[in-house]
């Protein structure tokens, strides 16, 4: 990929209050590359499924930080979402559809479905012990501006 026009960091703490927060400012931030208001909402339903997901799985039953990274272009965004929670045993598995490690919840297990449905891409890495990272990306479908005529 090109150089990136901008970057940006954010650490928040993961509890569930934080979740629009991120959702909120990873918008903003990809606002800047002027893209459709759908594409906006798609990465924000990408961005409160995988933080939604740091908050009930990586740090069930401790306290923890997200870190997030976005670099914007002018036809995409790319966003890493990070915890140092517990991992995923097997990575393969929790992106099936309809998997989950909390049934008990009424958790869906589609996290990783959504994020990949409203996201171009999605790459996830894990180790049991040390975290997750999830990195998508989203490119922006530039409109056409209409050219008036004579008519």
């Amino acid at each position: 990929m090109k150089k990136p026009i901008n970057s940006m960091k954010l650490e928040i703490s993961a509890v569930s209050q934080n979740e629009s927060f991120a959702r909120g400012t990873v918008a903003a931030f990809a606002s800047q590359a002027n893209p459709t208001l759908d594409e906006i909402n798609d990465i924000k339903t990408a961005i409160s499924e995988a933080v939604t997901n740091c908050v009930v799985h990586a740090y069930a039953q401790s306290k923890g930080v997200i870190a997030i990274s976005c670099e914007l272009f002018n036809d995409a965004l790319s966003v890493t979402v990070t915890d140092r929670g517990v991992g995923i045993k097997n990575v393969d598995k929790a992106l099936e559809p309809f998997y989950t490690t909390r049934p008990d919840e009424e958790r869906s297990g589609m996290g990783f479905t959504v994020m990949q449905s409203f996201m171009d891409t999605l790459h996830v890495t894990s180790t049991v012990n040390q975290g997750t990272v999830v990195t998508m990306q989203k490119f922006f479908v530039k409109q056409r501006k209409k050219v008036s005529g004579g008519e």
